[in-house]
């Protein structure tokens, strides 16, 4: 080999000294899975797969470029990023568009769902304040904590976008968590929504008649959670949802049907197959081994990212790493349970693997801010 191609190769491995080989591998097989997955899902609609490249390009360029970015920097733009999303998401409440029954974006210039962006701005404005509060915080830090989650969780849940909502709270929470919040005082929380989901169970034939309201929440809201617990009442409507996807997770059995050979997918009988049920399609395709593969993949990461998070160099970093690790254990946990249909239709997709831009870019980075700590903490060591 001679100089010039050494000096080019040294100038290559530089480029991507931000990365963290191992997050970025199990990653990148996540992806791979998902295009795979995605070709079956959307044979009959050209274009998708050819988009979702586009789209993963996209995101491995944001990864690599937030994985440069020392924590430090990213410090600086937790406020007013913050502070940028809450006042999108004021604006989509006052004249935001509506579609389909909901009020999620804004014109700009460009329509935008500001939402996306709190899935960031949340962690890294908890983490930001509890950095500054390291060694310092008391009680009421946590109840601050809450409310600075609580503003923009409530207008989002207000568009209305529960699966987003959700995820927006998740990650916040696991900052509050992560900076010492006492679990004697998350367990009576637990018991009481233990208690709530067992009342809903064991009355879901009369809290679930037309005429009951439920309070604080929308008349679909209450409908998906009724069809949940029992899909039949509604077999053509959202129960037409979780029946076809436990039809097809079942009929993959322990091996699955074979690549291109789901008959619920191919037959279209499961809804929004190349987005939020695409756990559906791999499940009939590649059954239980399959997916008990695809389960140990987003466990490698979200461990990566755990130990990321424990070693990282400064209280932000542990928190912003571990929240976001935990977060992306959110997504693939909502979504797998509401296409096995224990959990309730709420809009979430499958990490890495649903198509869709605005998400795989998001999970970009996501998995960057984690790489960006993983580096901060080498560069220390080295």
């Amino acid at each position: 080999m001679t100089i010039d191609s050494r000096a080019w190769l040294s100038r290559i491995r530089n480029l991507f000294v931000g990365f963290d080989k191992p997050l970025a591998l199990f990653v990148f097989l996540l992806l791979s899975v998902g295009i795979v997955t995605l070709y079956s899902a959307s044979i009959d609609m050209p274009g998708r797969v050819q988009d979702q490249l586009r789209n993963i390009v996209l995101t491995f360029v944001l990864m690599w470029a937030i994985a440069n970015v020392p924590p430090q920097t990213l410090m600086r733009f937790a406020v007013p990023l913050y502070t940028f999303g809450v006042a999108l998401l004021v604006a989509v409440a006052l004249f935001g568009l509506t579609r389909k029954g909901a009020r999620r974006w804004i014109n700009v210039g460009v329509v935008i769902q500001p939402s996306e962006i709190m899935k960031i701005a949340m962690p890294l404005m908890l983490a930001w304040y509890y950095q500054r509060r390291e060694g310092l915080v008391r009680w009421y830090d946590y109840l601050i904590g809450l409310l600075l989650l609580a503003v923009p969780v409530g207008l989002i849940a207000k568009q209305p976008d529960l699966g987003t909502a959700v995820l927006v709270l998740a990650a916040g929470l696991f900052v509050i968590y992560f900076a010492g919040l006492s679990f004697k005082l998350i367990l009576p929380v637990l018991l009481a929504a233990s208690i709530a989901v067992g009342s809903v169970v064991v009355f879901e034939d009369k809290i679930c008649q037309p005429a009951v309201q439920w309070p604080m929440m929308h008349d679909y809201q209450k409908h998906r959670i009724c069809t949940l617990l029992n899909p039949e009442s509604d077999p053509l409507g959202q129960g037409f949802h979780t029946i076809q996807a436990v039809i097809a997770i079942g009929s993959g059995g322990t091996t699955g049907k074979g690549w291109l050979k789901g008959t619920q997918a191919h037959l279209d009988f499961i809804p929004e197959k190349h987005t939020d049920f695409i756990f559906a399609v791999f499940a009939e395709e590649f059954g239980l081994v399959g997916e008990i593969v695809l389960v140990l993949l987003y466990l490698a990461v979200i461990v990566r990212g755990l130990y990321v998070a424990a070693n990282g160099s400064s209280l932000f970093g542990r928190l912003i790493a571990g929240s976001v690790s935990m977060t992306l254990f959110t997504y693939a946990f909502v979504n797998m349970g509401m296409v096995s249909g224990i959990l309730p239709v709420v809009g979430v997709p499958l990490p890495f693997m649903s198509y869709g831009g605005t998400a795989l870019s998001t999970l970009g980075v996501a998995i960057g801010i984690i790489m960006s700590v993983a580096r901060q903490k080498r560069l220390m060591q080295s």
